[in-house]
């Protein structure tokens, strides 16, 4: 099973649209995180809506496999998987969460980290990759032993932190039980006073749970979509990779 995170509206891409139903070669964003997840043989998938919720629905009726699930405030990443709860209680195993506006996520990767997953017997497994410019992003921080600790978002970091290069790319997989767990766990006390799915894997492991991040992913997968530059930046790599 699979969540997309797609509620938001994505104000700085200057368009009433949804950012997800913004297009990239001729096919909105998140059909691409559909179909890199259909080919990696994920079968159910579970879409977080908000925003032009109708919209979304509308544009993305010609998939057959697909749940939507409304969050109706934003509240943040982790409220959204939150508003999964009657899908996540109806399903045993693994649980990928991925964002909707990361159109080059691969299926090899999310083929890897599954594999990773199940070898590791784990709780948490999340995609990591190292970026020359890691503003903005989570970062990965570990221990002196170079065991994965927390994610720390931009604007909660300390100066230390946000000199760490090794980055957070949104892309998990979570046992469904410990999912719920510790979803039932975030609090708001942050800088955004939202409810972070990034929490979550800090809050497993400091639970005793298996939680590791992996620097699986390629470089392509770093692009996703926040801006016009973004967007211009992400058809250039598809167009390259032979989308």
């Amino acid at each position: 099973m699979a969540i997309i995170l797609a509620a938001g509206r994505g104000s700085r891409m200057q368009s009433d649209r949804p950012k997800v139903l913004l297009q990239a070669l001729g096919r909105p964003l998140v059909a691409h995180v559909i179909d890199a997840l259909l080919t990696a043989g994920i079968q159910k998938i579970v879409l977080v809506v908000g925003y032009q919720q109708e919209l979304v629905k509308t544009e993305l009726k010609g998939y057959s496999n697909l749940t939507f699930v409304t969050q109706q405030e934003q509240l943040g990443t982790g409220h959204a998987v939150q508003m999964c709860g009657t899908q996540l209680k109806q399903h045993s195993g693994p649980v990928i969460v991925v964002t909707g506006d990361s159109p080059l996520i691969q299926p090899q990767s999310i083929k890897s980290l599954l594999a990773e997953f199940q070898a590791m017997q784990a709780s948490c497994i999340l995609g990591s990759l190292h970026h020359d410019d890691p503003t903005g992003l989570g970062r990965i921080v570990r221990d002196r032993q170079g065991a994965f600790t927390e994610i720390v978002e931009q604007k909660d970091a300390s100066e230390p932190q946000k000199n760490i290069t090794e980055v957070n790319m949104s892309t998990y997989v979570f046992d469904s039980g410990h999912l719920q767990w510790s979803l039932e766990k975030l609090q708001s006390n942050n800088a955004q006073t939202e409810y972070y799915l990034t929490d979550c894997p800090s809050i497993l492991k400091q639970a005793g749970y298996v939680v590791e991040a992996l620097p699986v992913l390629k470089s392509c997968e770093s692009l996703s979509v926040n801006t016009l530059e973004q967007l211009q930046l992400v058809e250039q790599e598809m167009q390259q990779l032979g989308y």
